[in-house]
């Protein structure tokens, strides 16, 4: 986990697990968002939705723990919090 602290992170979220429960949101509200359709989504570094499919986006650095908590506390399991390097999950259900 120490080598975490240094790797670009990049996030994302599976829609089709989300649960709408909003835990991303309140945790990191400039990475993520709801949309009309009561989901999570990634948002761009300009503040755009992404909606294409396993859109990812990179982890601002000041709000790294934020957004591994999110991926590590939400109910749908659907955030993914991968190195940019290596696309290895370090955060998220599929992470070791």
């Amino acid at each position: 986990m120490a080598q975490v602290a240094t790797d670009q992170l990049q996030v994302w979220v599976d829609q089709d697990l989300c649960t709408g429960d909003g835990l991303c949101v309140q945790y990191a509200p400039e990475v993520f968002e709801f949309d009309v359709d009561g989901l999570a989504y990634v948002k761009g570094s300009d503040g755009e939705l992404l909606q294409a499919p396993g859109s990812r986006v990179d982890v601002p650095e000041h709000l790294r723990l934020e957004v591994i908590d999110s991926a590590k506390e939400c109910p749908g399991e659907c955030i993914h919090v991968v190195r940019a390097g290596d696309g290895v999950e370090v955060a998220g259900p599929d992470a070791d």
